[in-house]
């Protein structure tokens, strides 16, 4: 079992490296057998893909902020709303309200669940693919 402070720990050190664009330090937050599971996709995928997923965005972005974080620990993990602020190295600013529901063993993220409405980042996207 994973005590509330490690918990809290883990959540702040997940959001620190995605923040940075530190990708070993968020593989070092899943656990080997972490499932990181899309409202958008409705499927989950594995740590070298969500890893994949983060890279591309922290190349696509000159900064990336997590504003307004609330977390709310669960026996087992926590929640975590927040607002994702990212700015496209092609200008565009994405705002996006999301939630996360942690699963956490071990020390590690085992699950991850996001939902956020993708509206934002369609329109985030174009606006990039605009300015580009």
């Amino acid at each position: 079992m994973t005590l509330p402070d490690d918990i809290l720990a883990l959540a702040n050190r997940f959001i620190e490296a995605i923040q940075a664009g530190d990708l070993e330090s968020v593989k070092d937050c899943y656990h080997p057998k972490v499932e990181v599971w899309l409202n958008t996709t409705g499927v989950a995928v594995d740590r070298e893909a969500s890893l994949a997923v983060l890279s591309g965005f922290a190349a696509r972005t000159s900064e990336r902020r997590y504003e307004d974080r609330r977390l709310r620990l669960l026996t087992d993990g926590y929640v975590q709303q927040h607002v994702l602020r990212a700015v496209h190295i092609a200008g565009p600013v994405l705002t996006l309200p999301a939630v996360l529901v942690c699963k956490v063993r071990d020390g590690r993220i085992v699950r991850l669940e996001e939902y956020f409405d993708s509206a934002p980042l369609a329109v985030w996207r174009a606006q990039a693919a605009a300015a580009a």
